[in-house]
């Protein structure tokens, strides 16, 4: 078969130059697009998401240099314009270094790339192309390297798989293709890519190897820099499913396992008809800190609660549980609304995961309908009384872990029967709608709620009202209705 010398070269019959123009327009503006993405993308180091779509972007900048530069050796057969072409396209083919800013890839490092070669078996003479000089960073004045000298140039890991590709071209007339690495006379090392045959003589016999190989150094090394972000990026999403998982079962391990209404009779006295639920946020992978809970204490008083904790994951679920928890026991203690929450501030302002939280405690009597309550920054309890609503005036209190020292105010409110109080996290109302405040459009539903046969049928109604379009937070929202004295109803408890 005849030889393959330089083929790198251009076919004696190239494409006709229109067809090539329009291919090299289209490759350069492509390229063009895709830089551009490229420049502008914020890369943050420790961001794999934006590190694996960077990777991406260099590797098809990368791909499209290839292109461009084996469409300009399509056009060294066109005399006219030849070298304005082949600045005009490396002018156009930039790079951005680690810093972001532009630079220019050195003159003719596109059309080197390539090179040919052929080893003479009965003559011993070598030939090399311009190109492959270049790759190699040999000058053709040191010649051209025989197949015996090529090993010394290559990495002794990868020596092996060179010889065993050359032996079965000369031996065995395999063809060859494969890679190896090479270290040039100026530090750099290159990974290149060789495909060759053997040239037969007339009785069969192998009179010499043709190789085409390509310097692949960028295109592997884009290539790498995908696989690690991609390996990296899979592995973040493992620990963010991971801690998810662990968040949710905390937080479901932690709120109040209620099945439908809650209810808890005291005698001849009023009693009060409970339900709450925990809205996620539009994102499902942001498990907050909200919490709501109720609590039958010894004295037979009720303490309801509602709150939320700045952050997300596992940090924040656990940090609500520690609160949560604590507040249990102090209001099982005894301790009033308004001094719990000053021990509370306490407690997360030494904790050892510092966060901030917001919070109201109610503390209802049944015996006198009356309602005892302060708050930390959160908004404050409705009121709902013969089909209008209002907002309870809210004590002094600031956000929990804010300052050391805060004092937090009590109040005060007589609660009557058929009232009902609804208390909620402000992710419930913000950014509900931007048209109306998320608190006007709870007050506007007391006529429904005034219909409403129960508690639970309330809390069904505001996730109706405020579930069906994406919040970025989640919430909680717990509502009490005040009944009338019991008469030997049915007990149906939460499991504490």
């Amino acid at each position: 078969m005849p030889s393959h010398l330089f083929a790198d070269r251009p076919a004696p019959q190239p494409p006709e130059r229109g067809t090539v123009e329009a291919l090299i327009t289209q490759t350069r503006r492509l390229r063009g697009d895709v830089d551009a993405v490229r420049r502008d993308a914020a890369v943050d180091e420790d961001d794999p998401q934006g590190r694996w779509q960077r990777a991406l972007c260099d590797l098809a900048v990368t791909q499209l240099d290839d292109v461009g530069a084996q469409l300009g050796q399509l056009r060294v057969g066109v005399p006219d314009g030849l070298m304005e072409t082949v600045e005009s396209w490396e002018a156009s083919a930039t790079a951005v270094d680690e810093g972001g800013a532009a630079r220019r890839l050195p003159t003719g490092s596109l059309l080197s790339r390539v090179g040919s070669a052929e080893w003479n078996l009965l003559t011993d003479e070598v030939s090399w192309s311009q190109e492959l000089y270049q790759i190699f960073g040999r000058t053709p004045r040191n010649g051209p390297m025989s197949l015996d000298e090529l090993p010394s140039v290559v990495f002794a890991e990868d020596q092996a798989a060179l010889t065993a590709m050359v032996t079965g071209c000369l031996i065995d007339g395999k063809p060859v293709d494969g890679e190896f690495r090479i270290v040039r006379p100026d530090g750099r090392v290159r990974t290149l890519h060789m495909t060759g045959e053997p040239v037969l003589d007339t009785d069969g016999c192998t009179a010499s190897m043709w190789a085409v190989l390509r310097d692949v150094s960028e295109l592997r090394r884009s290539e790498r820099a995908v696989r690690e972000s991609r390996d990296t990026l899979s592995r973040r999403q493992h620990v963010e499913r991971t801690e998810r998982r662990v968040a949710v079962e905390l937080q479901e391990a932690v709120l109040p396992p209620w099945r439908g209404p809650l209810r808890f009779p005291h005698g001849d006295t009023t009693a009060l008809d409970l339900a709450g639920h925990y809205l996620p946020s539009g994102n499902s992978a942001l498990i907050g800190g909200d919490w709501y809970d109720v609590l039958e204490l010894p004295d037979g008083e009720v303490m309801l609660t509602v709150g939320d904790l700045t952050g997300h994951g596992v940090s924040a679920t656990s940090s609500m549980a520690m609160l949560l928890g604590a507040l249990r026991g102090m209001a099982v203690a005894g301790i009033r609304p308004g001094a719990l929450m000053g021990h509370l501030n306490q407690l997360l302002e030494a904790s050892a995961q510092p966060a901030l939280g917001s919070a109201v405690c109610c503390r209802y009597s049944p015996a006198s309908g009356t309602l005892r309550w302060a708050q930390a920054g959160h908004p404050a309890p409705l009121l709902f009384r013969g089909g209008t609503g209002r907002t309870l005036t809210r004590p002094d209190g600031v956000l929990l872990g804010a300052t050391s020292g805060a004092a937090y105010e009590q109040a005060e409110v007589r609660l009557r029967p058929g009232d009902l109080l609804v208390l909620h996290t402000d992710g419930l109302t913000r950014g509900a709608d931007p048209d109306h405040s998320g608190v006007d459009r709870l007050l506007a539903m007391a006529p429904r709620f005034a219909e409403a046969r129960d508690a639970q049928e309330c809390v069904r109604l505001m996730v109706e009202e405020f579930g069906g379009s994406p919040r970025e937070d989640d919430a909680c929202v717990m509502a009490a209705r005040v009944g009338e004295p019991s008469q030997g109803v049915s007990v149906d408890r939460m499991t504490m």
